[in-house]
């Protein structure tokens, strides 16, 4: 099992951090031996992140970490708001992020979270690796 490690991506707000971020994760995970990882952890942090672009006016942040054979992502955003009740899995073309979140992670949540002394909140998801 690879040693504990965590990175940050600072995004601004902006769509394109969320290809940036997809990106960003899949090379972590390739240079880190977990590949196997990649697919359903690029959807994750996808939809964190586009949270976090799309309903937030201010930064963003990516953060990945490994750590006892489990991958958390998480997305901090500068809106302390919690995240929309999550529902079920329908047709429409919007709001299914945290739908997919819960459906494709082992474990999701968040919670409140200052940065830089900006309010704030911190939505994560895990993946073990099993």
């Amino acid at each position: 099992m690879p040693e504990p490690w965590e990175y940050t991506l600072y995004i601004p707000n902006d769509l394109r951090s969320v290809t940036v971020s997809r990106r960003t994760l899949r090379l972590i995970l390739t240079m880190h031996g977990l590949i196997r990882l990649a697919d359903v952890a690029e959807l994750l942090a996808a939809e964190l992140v586009s949270n976090a672009v799309r309903h937030t006016k201010g930064p963003a942040a990516l953060r990945v970490r490994w750590s006892a054979g489990v991958l958390r992502i998480g997305a901090w955003d500068a809106d302390p708001q919690p995240p929309q009740p999550v529902g079920e899995l329908g047709l429409a073309e919007e709001g299914r992020g945290l739908v997919l979140v819960r459906a494709c992670a082992d474990l999701w949540g968040w919670q409140p979270l200052s940065r830089d002394g900006r309010s704030g909140k911190y939505v994560w998801c895990e993946l073990a690796a099993a």
